[in-house]
């Protein structure tokens, strides 16, 4: 039991003496009628809750109060069992009947405490680029899940813009798809140093990535063609290296650079993927095209070019220069001996669920990517005010209590309503939650916009990752994880109307 918050005009515990609902043995023939109807009333009320919520919250009035969480910092609602079961007649005098349910409609009202700014009238606002290129070059850009305009008005007060310095108030922006190495800037310590407050770059540690991954840019399914040329490898590159190969490129050129480069690696085994720096999440069109091309790359690059490799054994990483030996013993195999030739399996059978999970990253363009960032950010200002901290969050119904938590998928906005018990409140508890709320909703993928439809999985939703909401996507995709119930039950707990993102696959 807690105890009670003080509110100006707290709500009354109703109980079998409240003048509202005299006992049942004091009930006229009338009462008793009266008493049918309303219970009739409540198991409508039960089977479409949505529908007629308007009769929930006016009952509700009579039947909660507001007590401290003994585990927590914010308010509980707590149900009068008591009161409610009161009510007599029919199915209502079984024990829990539509307790849970008017919990779910309690918390629904009593957390939606509205934001100071409604995005859909009062769009955000980012300065320095131009507006019409970005519709022009991204269709995609009109389905943006915030209300976002882009462009150059000295007159308007932006919430961002690009380069520095910025006016008071103005989020400073950095975006590029350049290598640290060469641009330092780009490095997200340098930049923050520099005071920038977003970081766009190729690292999936920045505050919105912008990977050269895409469905759209790179026909990654393209079927496998014929290996026929003699050489195992060919390289279309500028840095140069000391091994035997037909090279199209810059470097000891020895075939007619004149040719279309993802057409002419499709007849090669392999190909070299060189970049032209090493460094995390660096990973350029160079790689994407050898993918396209169905040759299995030779990289150069990245130290965790796995992170972006569509199955294991799909490509040969040289980390060091003491491994070009036993690359080029691998490839030597490889070639000389076909049934053990499955690099290119992921062709046939589909790209492992990780690298899906990467790739559809950029079904959302990384502009609309920031306008999200941007409007998460300042939700997240209105909600440390002293009007969301009152937000329930929870509700007691004897001896359960039902949390309310909000879910959205990646790279949309609008969030949605799940409640998980206390006495299930477990990981699998959490994926049946979601999952039955996102099918309710008929829930379709943003991702199939561009994704191969071969590659779908099906009409089923699959979830990859469930994240809290502004975690960075290094993170979200490859190293975060609950340790287990207790670990999630103490961040439900611990955190007030707590907000996930889900990856769906």
């Amino acid at each position: 039991m807690g105890t009670t918050n003080q509110r100006q005009n707290p709500r009354p515990e109703a109980s079998f003496s409240d003048p509202q609902f005299p006992s049942t043995s004091s009930f006229s023939p009338n009462k008793k009628c009266t008493l049918v109807v309303l219970g009739e009333i409540a198991f409508l009320c039960r089977l479409d809750m949505a529908k007629n919520v308007h009769l929930v919250n006016t009952w509700a009035d009579s039947f909660y109060q507001f007590t401290r969480s003994t585990t927590s910092s914010w308010s509980t609602v707590s149900l009068a069992d008591e009161a409610w079961y009161g009510l007599g007649g029919g199915g209502l005098n079984d024990p829990g009947f539509g307790l849970e349910d008017r919990c779910e409609a309690l918390l629904e009202e009593e957390d939606s405490v509205p934001y100071s700014r409604d995005f859909k009238k009062e769009l955000i606002f980012v300065n320095g680029i131009d507006e019409l290129c970005i519709y022009k070059y991204f269709k995609e850009w009109k389905t943006c899940a915030v209300g976002c305009k882009f462009g150059f008005d000295t007159g308007k007060k932006p919430d961002a813009a690009f380069g520095l310095p910025q006016q008071p108030g103005a989020a400073s922006v950095i975006r590029s798809m350049e290598s640290a190495k060469y641009y330092a800037e780009n490095s997200i310590d340098m930049a923050r140093r520099r005071r920038y407050d977003v970081v766009m770059t190729t690292s999936l540690s920045s505050d919105v990535p912008v990977g050269y991954f895409s469905w759209a840019e790179y026909d990654l399914m393209a079927p496998v063609q014929p290996k026929t040329e003699s050489a195992l490898a060919a390289p279309f590159i500028s840095n140069c290296a000391n091994v035997e190969i037909d090279s199209y490129g810059g470097c000891h050129r020895n075939r007619d650079g004149r040719v279309a480069k993802v057409q002419t690696l499709k007849h090669y085994k392999f190909s070299l993927a060189f970049e032209n720096s090493n460094e995390e999440d660096y990973v350029t069109e160079i790689f994407f095209q050898h993918l396209v091309a169905g040759s299995i790359p030779v990289v150069i690059g990245a130290p965790n070019i796995q992170d972006s490799a569509p199955s294991l054994g799909s490509l040969l990483h040289v980390r060091e220069l003491k491994d070009v030996d036993s690359v080029a013993k691998t490839m030597k195999y490889l070639a000389e001996n076909p049934s053990a030739y499955e690099s290119l399996r992921w062709k046939f059978e589909g790209p492992s669920d990780s690298f899906k999970a990467l790739v559809d990253m950029a079904a959302v363009h990384s502009s609309c990517r920031l306008c999200i960032y941007l409007t998460t950010k300042i939700q997240e200002k209105d909600e440390e005010s002293p009007e969301f901290r009152k937000r329930p969050c929870k509700c007691t119904s004897g001896s359960r209590t039902t949390y309310h938590i909000y879910a959205r998928t990646r790279r949309r906005f609008e969030m949605e309503s799940i409640f998980l018990r206390s006495d299930n409140l477990t990981l699998e508890a959490l994926n049946s939650a979601v999952l039955l709320k996102f099918k309710s909703m008929k829930h379709m993928p943003i991702w199939k916009s561009e994704r191969p439809k071969g590659i779908w999985g099906g009409d089923e939703l699959r979830i990859y990752r469930i994240y809290p909401v502004g975690m960075k996507q290094r993170q979200a995709l490859y190293t975060f994880k609950f340790e287990g119930d207790s670990d999630f039950r103490n961040y439900i707990e611990s955190n007030q109307c707590a907000r996930f993102e889900i990856i769906f696959i």
